[in-house]
């Protein structure tokens, strides 16, 4: 894959992820628990996936700085 390429799937993984991260902990505060999976469970995954997401949206920042 050419560098654009690279370039362009970092910052779309980047955005989705935090943008789902974000949702699953909105979901987690909001569902109402009906036994199907816990909410803690959504929260830790929105966490983690928003935390990852920012990770890779600073290395893109400082990585392809112009």
């Amino acid at each position: 894959m050419g560098t654009t390429v690279m370039r362009v799937a970092q910052l779309i993984l980047s955005v989705v992820m935090c943008t789902f991260g974000c949702a699953l902990l909105a979901c987690g505060f909001s569902a109402v628990p009906i036994g199907e999976i816990h909410y803690s469970v959504l929260v830790a995954f929105g966490e983690i996936l928003t935390f990852a997401g920012s990770l890779i949206g600073i290395d893109y920042k400082y990585r392809y700085k112009e």
